[in-house]
């Protein structure tokens, strides 16, 4: 078998899932929609027969009925002095049902009403009109400016929803951490801040089968993930093709988010290779080398790699699983020989120190999956500016979710969204620029991807909603996902430079 067959086999296995779908999972066993796709093969299937799933158990939910309700700039926030009473509970619902044509408009001095200019030209901006309460909200707080901050204090409160539209559901996000950081502010013995809720549902605080249905079920209508996993399989398997070297040790260190969910269709395409698996796949989950960010904590209880070793076995590939402390050469039982891969998929960071140890392992392939922070933004500006950079991610992520979902409530989106919302806590998001100059300084080079795993990844990105483009960068050599013309992550692949 040429390089051409087995990438177009591997191509196959990834979006046609149908071919092999029914074989990994009882179709009344997780609500998927029709036109949903699978990324993995038959280790669901195998999940299956060791109780990954609850076959009782249903994952689906009726639609969420909260109206979107937009409010544009045009429109004042409410008129709330900062002595007034927290708005009653009620006032938020109302709200959201009559905040149509009335605030989309202002009234003249004649009592005629004239469309907002500022609407009319830029209905975009109008559309995330919780960004425009938030980061004022952000920069009030930092300033010291006690009556802004009580008056968007109170706006938020009003309008924030975690089941209502986009809008409604960053307003609360957005106020949880607003409100968090005030409580470190002097100026927090100045405003009356809302009271404190009980914690929302994340991937730490999930029970282990809805995580495990969670993480599955995004891979499968989101390609938030997808496309890094599906651009770091493609490139393992075709250097290994090309260099002939499945006669060699493949090590994986796993410094990534997927929770095991990214390696099962890796570990079937390995089976597939013109001279056959490796002899041993070693792959060695570094979890908890790094502090926790968004998506890297699951449950306490959970544990893929008994799973996965079990469906190795079932595809007759030797594997084996460790799992370490630290990126230190002793505690990694590094082998002569052996073709050493790291997997950074969205975990590094700022955490340059993990960086320059992973340039002392020396390994044969580096694969780097992050957010696309627009260039600087996160490093100016103090908090505001970190915060509206964040912000503008996990809008971007709760539009596109909301779009997976296709605007239906379910506690897989919920935990979703309360994982994701610990975007807004991250330090800063780093520019793919600021990347390249990091791993340049340490003595990495790029390789860009081949034409093959980018043309995979494409094909992959059509089945998801048309508002994402991949766009890949020649000169950079780099992949980027965008939603709706904004970015997201990007991906890149790096190689020792060795003397």
């Amino acid at each position: 078998m040429n390089f051409e067959e087995l990438e177009y086999n591997y191509t196959t296995a990834i979006n046609n899932p149908q071919n092999h779908f029914s074989e990994w999972i009882e179709q009344d066993s997780i609500s998927i929609e029709q036109d949903s796709i699978s990324i993995l093969p038959s280790f669901v299937d195998e999940i299956t027969n060791y109780d990954w799933w609850d076959h009782d158990e249903t994952f689906d939910h009726p639609p969420a009925t909260i109206p979107a309700t937009p409010l544009p700039t045009s429109i004042k926030t409410p008129t709330l002095s900062p002595s007034s009473p927290s708005p009653h509970p009620g006032l938020s619902k109302k709200r959201k049902q009559n905040t149509n044509s009335s605030d989309t408009s202002r009234k003249t001095s004649s009592g005629k009403k004239t469309t907002s200019k500022s609407a009319a030209e830029n209905p975009a901006k109008d559309a995330r009109w919780a960004e425009q309460l938030l980061n004022p909200c952000a920069m009030a707080i930092e300033t010291g400016n006690v009556s802004r901050a009580q008056h968007l204090v109170y706006v938020l409160q009003e309008l924030a929803s975690i089941s209502g539209d986009i809008n409604h559901r960053l307003s609360y996000h957005g106020l949880r951490i607003l409100t968090r950081h005030l409580y470190s502010n002097s100026v927090a013995t100045m405003v009356k801040l809302p009271p404190c809720e009980s914690p929302i549902q994340c991937y730490a605080t999930a029970e282990v089968k809805l995580f495990r249905s969670t993480v599955i079920k995004f891979h499968e209508i989101s390609p938030w993930f997808a496309i890094p996993n599906s651009l770091t399989n493609s490139t393992i398997i075709k250097i290994l093709t090309r260099e002939n070297s499945s006669s060699r040790v493949l090590h994986i260190i796993d410094l990534g988010v997927s929770h095991g969910v990214q390696w099962p269709t890796l570990l079937e395409a390995l089976t597939h290779l013109p001279k056959g698996a490796p002899p041993l796949v070693r792959l060695t989950i570094a979890n908890n080398v790094l502090p926790p960010v968004p998506f890297s904590v699951p449950p306490p209880s959970y544990n893929f790699p008994s799973h996965l070793l079990r469906y190795a076995k079932s595809i007759n590939l030797n594997l084996q699983i460790n799992q370490v402390e630290s990126l230190m050469p002793q505690d990694l039982t590094l082998t002569p020989g052996e073709k050493l891969v790291i997997c950074a998929q969205f975990r590094i960071g700022n955490y340059k120190d993990t960086l320059c140890s992973v340039r002392e392992l020396n390994p044969d392939l580096v694969i780097v999956s992050e957010l696309d922070g627009s260039e600087n933004s996160a490093s100016s500006g103090g908090f505001p500016g970190r915060f509206a950079v964040n912000l503008g991610m996990l809008w971007r992520f709760l539009d596109s979710t909301g779009a997976a979902f296709k605007g239906r409530d379910c506690a897989e989106r919920k935990t979703m969204e309360g994982e994701a919302s610990q975007i807004l806590d991250v330090p800063g998001i780093v520019g793919r620029e600021r990347w390249r100059e990091m791993m340049f300084g340490l003595g990495f080079r790029e390789d860009g991807f081949s034409d093959e795993s980018i043309e995979t990844a494409k094909a992959l990105l059509r089945k998801y909603d048309g508002n994402w483009e991949m766009k890949a960068e020649r000169a950079v050599a780099a992949v980027r996902l965008r939603w709706k013309g904004q970015p997201v992550s990007f991906c890149s692949l790096w190689k020792p430079i060795r003397v």
